[in-house]
């Protein structure tokens, strides 16, 4: 297993890396509990020209701050007051993109998991959105701006490749507000989930 280095997130390329990062193996310490899952959904938001993205015309504020900085940090917002999204800021310092994490095959520390999540791994819509999935690895604001070099939170690659077969690549969900932004392919999802657990 390899952890991905800070040069991974540099790549200009948002769309390519949120399709790339479909696979990799995110790690979390949190409060000296080790969990992991295997990335298996993603959104990317490209900055100040996509309408969807915190970002868009360079928007800077309190909250998108942390997306101007050079990627390879953690972007985590509160959503409805009660989600924590984690997000991957990427590309080069003041160019605001990220990829949203969606969805996450549980991998290890599944008994921590299964008591945040106050379910059992196999109910339905265990980890399959950016909400329950910082639920269940613990992450939350408090967590914004972290170095994904760090030993709290960290993304390893372990070989596991995604035939493109299998992946779908659709609109992202919930940004209707975002105009023609809306329809853009930019969400990436393992659509054959039985086959990487």
């Amino acid at each position: 297993m390899v952890k991905l280095a800070t040069d991974y997130f540099l790549h200009t390329d948002v769309v390519m890396l949120a399709k790339d990062l479909l696979g990799k193996v995110i790690c979390t310490n949190i409060g000296g509990v080790y969990t992991s899952g295997i990335i298996s959904e993603t959104e990317a938001y490209a900055g100040s020209i996509d309408k969807a993205s915190h970002a868009y015309g360079n928007r800077r504020t309190d909250r998108t701050e942390v997306m101007f900085h050079s990627g390879g940090i953690a972007y985590v917002y509160l959503c409805y007051g009660i989600h924590h999204l984690f997000n991957f800021v990427t590309n080069i310092e003041n160019i605001p993109h990220a990829v949203l994490l969606r969805g996450i095959i549980p991998l290890e520390g599944i008994d921590e998991i299964e008591k945040r999540r106050n379910m059992k791994f196999k109910s339905k819509g265990f980890t399959d959105g950016p909400g329950k999935v910082s639920e269940a690895l613990g992450i939350t604001v408090n967590d914004n701006g972290t170095d994904l070099q760090g030993d709290k939170i960290w993304i390893e690659d372990r070989g596991i490749k995604v035939d493109n077969k299998d992946i779908y690549a659709g609109p992202r969900i919930g940004v209707d507000y975002a105009g023609d932004a809306a329809s853009w392919p930019y969400r990436f999802l393992i659509s054959k989930i039985d086959k990487y657990q």
